[in-house]
């Protein structure tokens, strides 16, 4: 999913680098890279007061801006983070703190440059989103702390490191060409346990951040002053028709033949079609609706070393009309059954006698097929020429 995620932000890019790129209009360059720094808190939901959960950290960012409105950015940030849990036995709520550091790839969109471009703009607005990788650490305060009300910290050793992804809005003042002061506020989730609780869902995070950032690169773009260009002399042109043949494919409509011929084996003394023969049930069932003038003939037999000639006439009467009943109930119309007849052991098709307990389905039908045969065709061009 993320990987989808990835593909779907890069078309996006090359899809609006496209449509900014033709805008012969505009005399900037919005093609710049910056570098930063943030401090300011964070809160880390979870069922106790939320107040008691701010915690100070700061962070690192170098980016670029591709075109108006769209930018790249490696963020690190980082400092402490509270959690906790609360007690219901004691009505009390149970903080603990440690540290951690995230690194995220993130997108930006401009808003503001994407409405309308403009490197004098004071302020812009801005959504970031994007994934990475989180490491925390120092876990003494978390084991203590759940320990306390007998439960165990999430974490296998003493760090813990998770994927997480980010979205969240910038608001971006510009103090002057290269400097500028911004806010972000930021939504966080974390896969669980990265809290040291394991409540069999996402951990999620709030951060907001006060920075400053330092950009280098935009400039501006002169216009081409227009070069007069001498008038040249009228020119005369003329035109012809040019004739390209080449070679087409045609089809004839024909009709042909086609048979089917299958074989519906029974265990000992049974008149009961065996499941693992569907298959080819189906498969004549599914014959007689491709063809026209489809009929198909069924023929039931019984072996000769079981049982005598009477009881064995009579199985192999019931194997034929079961055979049919069968093909009856997958769809074949009663009307393309042209016959339905039983040899019982007056006849084994087959030299081995456990395969003459069968029923032998023939049939036949017109299909309509397409031959291909090659053509000549010609196509014709109007071509205009320099005469002079």
């Amino acid at each position: 999913m993320k990987k989808i995620y990835a593909l779907a932000a890069l078309l996006a890019v090359g899809s609006l680098s496209n449509v900014f790129a033709q805008k012969e209009e505009t005399d900037e360059d919005f093609s710049y890279n910056w570098v930063g720094i943030q401090g300011g808190a964070n809160m880390t939901f979870s069922n106790v007061d939320k107040c008691k959960l701010i915690s100070p950290m700061g962070g690192v960012q170098l980016g670029r801006y591709f075109i108006p409105g769209i930018g790249a950015r490696l963020s690190v940030q980082g400092g402490e983070a509270r959690a906790g849990y609360y007690y219901f036995a004691g009505n009390s709520d149970h903080i603990f703190k440690f540290n951690y550091v995230s690194t995220n790839a993130d997108v930006l969109f401009n808003i503001s440059q994407l409405v309308k471009p403009s490197l004098n703009r004071v302020f812009d607005f801005a959504l970031v989103g994007g994934i990475g990788v989180t490491n925390a650490w120092n876990r003494a305060d978390m084991a203590k702390t759940l320990g306390a009300v007998n439960m165990t910290p999430t974490w296998d050793k003493g760090n813990c490191v998770v994927f997480d992804t980010r979205v969240g809005a910038i608001f971006d003042f510009h103090i002057s060409d290269h400097w500028s002061m911004n806010l972000e506020v930021d939504g966080n989730a974390y896969t669980d346990k990265w809290n040291g609780l394991d409540n069999n869902r996402m951990d999620w995070q709030l951060t907001g951040m006060i920075g400053v950032n330092y950009k280098w690169g935009g400039k501006r773009k002169v216009k081409a002053v227009p070069v007069p260009v001498e008038v040249a002399p009228a020119e005369q042109w003329a035109t012809r028709i040019d004739t390209t043949w080449y070679d087409d494919t045609e089809y004839d409509i024909v009709t042909r033949d086609r048979a089917i011929n299958k074989e519906i084996f029974f265990t000992l003394a049974s008149d009961s079609v065996r499941g693992d023969f569907n298959a080819q049930l189906d498969a004549v069932a599914e014959f007689l609706k491709g063809v026209k003038n489809g009929e198909i003939t069924i023929v039931g037999y019984s072996d000769k070393e079981t049982g005598n000639a009477k009881f064995n006439m009579a199985l192999s009467e019931k194997r034929a009309k079961a055979t049919k009943k069968a093909l009856i109930e997958r769809g074949v119309d009663a009307s393309t059954i042209k016959s339905v007849e039983w040899k019982g052991d007056t006849e084994q098709p087959f030299a081995n006698n456990e395969k003459n307990r069968v029923c032998i389905i023939k049939g036949h039908g017109v299909y309509t097929d397409k031959d291909p045969k090659t053509v000549k065709k010609f196509r014709t061009k109007e071509v205009r020429y320099r005469v002079n």
